[in-house]
């Protein structure tokens, strides 16, 4: 059966419903609205984890500075996202305060996969519940566990999630995983990883591509601290 006639029989009216196929469209729609978002990249490398993603700097009259895509979940745990940015931040928001709840319960900074599960739960929860909508948004979160670890996740708006060594989403999705998939090496530093997430950037943006647009926030294994690169690096990189 065509999509264009799920649609003219209804089954995209309402999250609940399943069509004859066993597909949930609502569900798909928010998939898709994930793949139109910018273009974020997540690395995990030998001294730490990576993010990288385009800012989008569609006005030229906004403050590029003032476009914030990579998000900090606490000290030791970074997250970016694509599709609808307003619904990341619920999500991070959210996110942030698990942390800081923990903290203050156990006195250690909370593991990377559990703040993953708690979001994806309440993604999950969108796609089951009546008079609700699925978040369309995808988050990848990279962080630096107690032991020591550098881990990264993707979570989808299905409420699914993997951990990877590197991965991509939004925008020119299946063409940067394909070239991580030939480039990328556990052995890469988090300076080489920023080398290759900028060359992906400048696959997928051609001749749109500008440094100005690049942000991108790493943590190390020593300092477990959130750092981002200036802009001057990334231009200086990006020549």
């Amino acid at each position: 059966m065509e999509p264009i006639q799920h649609q003219m029989m209804g089954y995209d009216r309402a999250i609940t419903m399943f069509s004859p196929d066993g597909r949930l469209l609502q569900v798909e729609y928010a998939k898709k609205t994930v793949r139109l978002g910018n273009t974020a990249i997540g690395m995990v490398c030998k001294d730490g984890v990576l993010l990288v993603t385009d800012k989008r700097v569609v006005d030229k009259l906004v403050i590029p500075e003032a476009i914030e895509k990579i998000f900090q979940i606490d000290d030791h745990m970074i997250s970016t996202a694509a599709g609808i940015i307003s619904d990341a931040r619920v999500l991070i928001e959210r996110a942030q305060v698990k942390a800081q709840q923990h903290h203050v319960t156990f006195n250690t900074p909370i593991d990377t996969l559990s703040v993953v599960k708690d979001i994806c739960s309440l993604k999950q929860l969108c796609t089951q519940s009546g008079g609700l909508r699925p978040f369309g948004v995808s988050l990848l979160v990279a962080g630096i566990d107690n032991d020591g670890t550098p881990v990264l996740f993707e979570t989808d708006p299905t409420g699914i999630f993997y951990q990877y060594r590197a991965t991509v989403i939004g925008e020119g999705e299946t063409e940067v995983e394909e070239y991580l998939g030939k480039v990328y090496k556990d052995s890469l530093t988090i300076e080489e990883g920023l080398k290759v997430c900028i060359s992906a950037m400048k696959k997928v943006l051609n001749s749109d591509y500008n440094p100005i647009r690049i942000d991108a926030a790493y943590i190390t294994i020593d300092k477990k601290k959130m750092e981002k690169y200036p802009a001057e690096v990334i231009a200086k990189l990006s020549k």
